[in-house]
């Protein structure tokens, strides 16, 4: 059997894996080198230059386009780097339609890096993606998706956003982050590139730093390796070796998740402290339907209000919790909690992120993968 033709959880494990060609290693190993010996100028046995390739670094690059259905993998530093090197595929002038309720540090980078240079940026509620056409003229390069969206959980139609930029002849970008692979495959809904915080589910254990990119197109691809040499952004082989490990988990990883989020959001909502719970597998999610369609499941990443939306007691809440980890990111094996208004998301203007949800006793939880009834005996308590 090609390995090309595994289902997802056995992919993960192999897909675009080989064992080592120097002695037969079945894991990858660490290549901790900056550069390679050459037995003639030019003659080497792939590799010259640590930047521009490692062999642990393209070992999980093969990972990441199998497990994505693409073809070229790419890894960088950090997710917000392999969203810069796709900004660098832009002239000043260009436009961007862009998810309106995006992750924050997505947004700083946008508004504050690349306006600067004369790209120019539409923030859009993509709920209906009809409108997107709306803001589509001459100069639109790139439509950005997030779905499910930071931290408000808002499902974006992937394969009808993609008919649009098709018509249009504009690049699809999604940020992948928080459904994954395993949940989402937005390159075989037509968009051109997939974007993932590594750092998040990929890698799985909150100990590595790392963003990636996959595509399908060859010309595309390369523009992005030049990129990725040009500007140096690269992902160390030890942090390469952390997220290959963490990939070949993924699989039962996000499935714990996943029954654990659902519990969870169930809890949530049938609190009577608790005025909303936002979690696309609810049937009354504006986009649940869509959900249900492009997603396999709905996640381990919920947000809540508390009633009368009250700042303080959501600040009390995140402090009194025990189980859950009160700290930045997501996607790890431990539950985290965070207040997006004071942390993920505080580049955002407030009466921006106010417009989308965002408000101050907003908590986000990210679930991990430990015993359901201890995370919400935590839960009950600090919500008291």
């Amino acid at each position: 059997m090609s390995k090309e033709n595994l289902r997802f959880n056995s992919k993960a494990i192999h897909g675009g894996q080989e064992p080592d060609k120097a002695y037969g290693a079945v894991m990858p190993p660490i290549y901790q080198t900056s550069t390679y010996a050459q037995s003639s100028p030019g003659a080497h046995k792939g590799f010259e230059y640590s930047r521009s390739a490692n062999p642990t670094r393209t070992a999980l690059e093969n990972s990441l386009a199998s497990i994505e259905n693409g073809k070229y993998g790419l890894a960088f530093a950090s997710g917000l780097a392999a969203i810069d090197a796709v900004m660098k595929l832009l002239q000043p002038g260009d436009e961007v339609i862009s998810t309106n309720d995006l992750y924050g540090g997505s947004y700083r980078l946008f508004s504050k890096i690349f306006e600067g240079f004369g790209i120019k940026f539409h923030f859009v509620n993509m709920e209906n993606p009809a409108v997107i056409e709306n803001y589509i003229n001459t100069n639109t390069r790139l439509i950005w998706v997030e779905t499910p969206t930071n931290p408000m959980m808002n499902i974006i139609d992937i394969a009808q956003v993609a008919n649009i930029a098709k018509k249009h002849k504009v690049l699809l970008g999604v940020d992948n982050t928080f459904a994954t692979p395993y949940l989402q495959l937005p390159l075989d809904l037509g968009a051109d590139l997939v974007m993932h915080s590594a750092t998040k589910y990929m890698g799985g254990h909150s100990d590595v730093v790392m963003g990636a990119l996959v595509v399908k197109n060859k010309d595309l691809a390369d523009k992005l390796y030049f990129i990725q040499n040009a500007s140096g952004a690269v992902a160390g082989p030890m942090d390469c070796f952390l997220v290959l490990r963490g990939i070949k988990t993924l699989h039962v990883r996000m499935q714990r998740h996943c029954e654990n989020g659902a519990a969870i959001a169930k809890f949530l909502a049938d609190h009577p402290k608790i005025e909303k719970v936002y979690w696309p597998g609810f049937k009354s999610h504006p986009n649940h339907e869509i959900a249900k369609k492009q997603m396999k499941g709905f996640g381990g990443m919920i947000s809540f209000v508390t009633k009368g939306n009250n700042y303080q007691e959501a600040i009390k809440i995140v402090e009194n919790l025990k189980v859950f980890t009160l700290a930045e990111s997501l996607g790890g094996v431990e539950s985290l909690a965070g207040h997006p208004a004071s942390m993920t998301h505080a580049s955002i203007p407030k009466e921006e992120r106010e417009k989308t949800g965002v408000v101050d006793a907003l908590i986000r939880l990210s679930v991990g993968i430990e015993d359901v009834e201890d995370l919400i005996d935590d839960l009950r308590r600090a919500i008291g």
